[in-house]
């Protein structure tokens, strides 16, 4: 019997973290994961640098870095002036970088369970939701889902992030159309709901008060760069986000 999360008779679905990127199956999955990884992700792809995601941040990732000759991101705290972390500010600075590992509890981890399925999965931010659109328009008979990462409370949980939400619904209100989940319809209204104030709502929800408070407004402000990018990260060979 077909799961009643599955979202199952619609073209277009949405959900919520790993436990969502499993229940809601879509030949093309797109991983909105707004503050930080998915625009970092972005801000690489403009810049011609592949990112390979990671569960985490440990030795395994060192070795993984070296299999692939690419650099590790480190922590924001531990990046000083010249390292690169998951902060999009420090990709965007960085020097003669072709392949970076890029670690994240979210939008990372969520990219490698989902490569296993068989699924194309994107990365999709608010800087390349209408690129990202344009591109899977252009794949009229795919289902396609829509998986908001989120963030975690200190237990473990998923926090709801709205950042991510409004990322989501921005890239499906783009695709233009009718076959939408009732879920997935909810994800475009509250981005439609907040079109004409984005940049400034990015700052004050949760996430962005949580990065400016610890001295990331800059991560803030490239993640509210709307439509900015023309990039369309694919996972290809399920290791490497590479701009198509």
């Amino acid at each position: 019997m077909t799961s009643p999360y599955a979202q199952h008779g619609f073209g277009v679905g949405f959900d919520w973290g790993p436990a969502g990127a499993d229940a809601v199956p879509g030949d093309i999955v797109a991983v909105v994961d707004v503050l930080s990884f998915t625009t970092a992700v972005t801000v690489a792809a403009d810049l011609g640098i592949d990112v390979y995601p990671y569960r985490w941040r440990d030795e395994t990732a060192v070795a993984y870095a070296a299999q692939h000759d690419a650099a590790l991101a480190v922590g924001r705290s531990q990046a000083g002036p010249d390292g690169v972390s998951l902060s999009p500010v420090t990709i965007r600075r960085a020097q003669n970088l072709e392949r970076l590992v890029l670690p994240s509890p979210n939008g990372s981890t969520i990219s490698q369970q989902l490569s296993a399925t068989g699924a194309t999965v994107i990365a999709v931010s608010l800087r390349n939701r209408l690129a990202a659109a344009e591109w899977v328009r252009q794949r009229p008979e795919a289902r396609v889902t829509a998986i908001a990462a989120g963030e975690r409370w200190r237990d473990g949980s998923l926090r709801p992030a709205v950042e991510d939400l409004w990322g989501a619904g921005g890239f499906l209100s783009a695709l233009r159309r009718t076959d939408l989940s009732p879920e997935a319809g909810a994800a475009v209204a509250a981005y439609e709901a907040v079109a004409s104030q984005l940049p400034t709502l990015l700052h004050e929800c949760a996430g962005g008060r949580e990065l400016a408070a610890i001295g990331y407004d800059e991560d803030v402000r490239i993640a509210a760069e709307l439509d900015q990018s023309r990039a369309v990260p694919v996972l290809q060979d399920g290791t490497m986000f590479r701009s198509t």
